[in-house]
């Protein structure tokens, strides 16, 4: 062979070599940012995303087999990362990974639209709707209680805005878990806030005894109740006990209510007239955090910021399935809302707070309102 033949060689086999070079770098470097994506995951065996925190070769082997070539499959990875999502085999991880890509594509055609808030991706992505609604949704329930309010209006000027937080009384936001138990919680803050209030210092109560103890009152545990009967449970068994005296479990339980241990005592409780969210207004203004109630629909489980505003959710008491407390109000963007605190964490929403639309009734906010008189 020729030396030029030689050289001609010589150079297609360097050539070829620094191109293999450059492909399997280009191939480690995918690998190891993959991998720095979930950098110390505690996912068990039986997850395919084990492999992304182990620094395993073959993503696309576990994570990519499972639930296919897709733009979403690292969204995925990161959001079950980030939340400690453990999923019992490869059937289910399909099956979540479906459901967050439905959810995915409902935030983003919603966020599309030019609406007063923004949804995002949170712990509730990879959960359908109906399992939702079993698992942080009460069922629907008549609060007969507001038919007839006896909320006293006055001619006093109510400011502008209003935010008990800013006051010092609202009470840290709590998570009620994978239990239908949001009355007791709107409840509890309820209390605690006016606790606070007239005593100077804070405190935490119990929505376990609640759970537990208020069945005779038109209330079930987990599966939903309403604030209005809790108050009146409290009035007439004397009092609630502290939540270090009996502590939540998101789970029913056999009473365990000790007269020893009462936080907080009821003297009455107090109603807002079903639809009237002037008395609301004047109530959350001038008194102070009111229980209210309202209809959760599919979008809302997703909010993240903005006035929540819906043209599906319904208004009348046999539609509110889920019980909160407005500990405000205020205009953002010109549009006025209601200040509400939530009970799925700090971690979901503003905080684990959301603004409602005011003015409209919005959800049914002011159909099921009520605050209590404390001892």
């Amino acid at each position: 062979m020729s030396p030029q033949k030689q050289n001609n060689s010589s150079n297609r086999k360097t050539k070829k070599k620094n191109l293999i070079m450059a492909r399997l770098t280009f191939v480690t470097s995918i690998i190891l940012l993959l991998c720095s994506v979930a950098a110390g995951s505690t996912f068990d065996d039986s997850n395919p995303i084990q492999m992304v925190s182990d620094g395993l070769t073959g993503f696309e082997s576990s994570v990519l087999r499972v639930i296919g070539h897709t733009r979403h499959a690292l969204s995925f990875a990161r959001f079950a990362y980030k939340h400690g999502k453990r999923y019992e085999n490869v059937e289910e991880m399909k099956l979540r990974f479906q459901i967050f890509e439905d959810n995915l594509d409902l935030i983003r055609s919603t966020n599309k639209k030019g609406l007063p808030y923004t949804l995002a991706v949170n712990q509730f992505t990879d959960w359908s709707w109906e399992e939702f609604q079993k698992h942080r949704l009460g069922a629907a329930q008549n609060c007969s209680a507001t038919t007839k309010g006896n909320h006293q209006l006055t001619d006093v000027v109510l400011p502008d805005s209003k935010d008990w937080r800013r006051v010092g009384i609202v009470s840290p936001v709590k998570d009620q878990g994978s239990c239908g138990s949001c009355w007791t919680f709107s409840t509890t803050g309820a209390l605690e806030a006016a606790y606070h209030q007239a005593f100077g210092k804070g405190i935490s109560l119990s929505e376990q005894q609640l759970v537990d103890c208020a069945g005779a009152f038109n209330n079930f545990g987990c599966n939903g109740g309403l604030p209005s009967q809790a108050f009146e449970y409290i009035k007439y068994n004397g009092g609630l006990d502290t939540e270090e005296s009996y502590p939540y479990t998101a789970t029913n339980g056999l009473c365990k209510f000790s007269s020893e241990s009462v936080g907080v005592k009821v003297l009455d409780s107090v109603n807002i007239t079903l639809g009237a969210e002037d008395e609301l207004k004047h109530a959350v203004a001038m008194v102070r955090p009111v229980s209210v109630a309202f209809e959760v629909v599919t979008s809302f489980r997703f909010y993240k910021s903005g006035v929540y505003t819906s043209k599906t959710c319904g208004t009348t008491p046999m539609d509110v399935n889920h019980a909160v407390l407005a500990v405000g109000y205020g205009v953002e963007n010109g549009v006025p809302y209601w200040l509400i605190k939530n009970s799925w964490g700090a971690e979901w929403g503003d905080n684990g707070y959301f603004k409602m639309e005011m003015g409209k009734n919005m959800c049914g906010v002011a159909t099921c309102a009520s605050y209590p008189i404390v001892a």
